[in-house]
C-alpha cells in the first residue's frame, strides 16, 4: 500500500495556483484509475483505491490535505498512522522552485528546501524518509514584483497553462512507476535526462 499525497491549499481562490500542482496530480491520477471520489477524512480529502498497472492491482490511498500548506503534516501523519505505513510508503507530490518549469524528478529523503509543506510533514512524521515527486515550477522571472510566496500563490500563466496537461500526465506516469516498480527503478527511469 502507498499513501499518495498531493500538496496544495484548499479553496477556490488557490485552485489554479502553482503551489497547488500536487492536488492537480492526485485528481488526474484518481480520474485515470477510477479511484472513488475523495471524501473528508484526516483533515483532508481521502480515498482508497487501486491502480491497475502491468496486469497487477496495486492498493493505494490518495490524500489532499485541507489544512493549508504550512501544516500539511497535521493531515499526513494521522492518515499514515491509520494505514500503519512507514515513511518509505508515503509519496508526496509538490511544486519545486529549484527545478525548471515542466521538469519532474523523484527523490527519497532529504531536507525541505524551504518548502513549508515538506517541513510540516517531516516534523509530524519525525522522519524525512518519504518519497518526493518534485514538479518544477521554476523561479520567479527577472523583474517579478513580490517575493517567492507571491509567485507560488499565483495561477499558472497562459503558456504554462497550455503545457500543464502534459506536465500532469508525466507526473502521473512517474507516480505509476513508483507504485508498480519501486522507487529505485522509477528514479532511474524518471530522473535520467533525455
Amino acid at each position: 500500500m502507498h499513501l499518495i499525497v498531493g500538496l496544495g491549499n484548499p479553496g477556490r481562490k488557490y485552485q489554479k495556483n502553482r503551489h497547488n500542482i500536487g492536488f492537480m496530480v492526485v485528481e488526474r491520477l484518481a480520474r485515470a484509475h477510477g479511484v472513488p471520489e475523495l471524501k473528508e477524512k484526516f483533515s483532508g480529502l481521502f480515498a482508497k483505491g487501486e491502480l491497475s498497472l502491468g496486469g497487477k492491482r496495486h492498493p493505494v490511498a490518495l490524500l489532499e490535505p485541507q489544512t493549508f500548506m504550512n501544516v500539511s503534516g497535521d493531515s499526513v501523519q494521522p492518515a499514515a498512522a491509520f494505514l500503519k505505513l512507514e515513511p518509505q510508503a508515503i509519496v508526496v507530490i509538490h511544486d519545486e522552485l529549484d527545478l525548471p518549469w515542466r521538469d519532474v524528478r523523484l527523490k527519497v529523503s532529504g531536507g525541505h528546501a524551504g518548502h513549508n509543506g515538506l517541513r510540516s510533514i517531516i516534523q509530524r512524521l519525525g522522519s524525512p524518509d518519504f518519497v518526493r515527486v518534485r514538479v518544477g515550477i521554476g523561479r520567479p522571472p527577472p523583474g517579478f514584483r513580490g517575493d517567492v510566496a507571491d509567485y507560488v500563490l499565483q495561477d499558472f500563466d497562459a503558456m504554462e497553462a497550455a503545457e500543464l496537461p502534459d506536465v500532469l500526465d508525466r507526473t502521473v506516469a512517474a507516480l505509476e512507476k513508483v507504485v508498480a516498480e519501486g522507487i529505485q527503478p522509477a528514479m532511474n527511469a524518471v530522473n535520467t535526462r533525455k
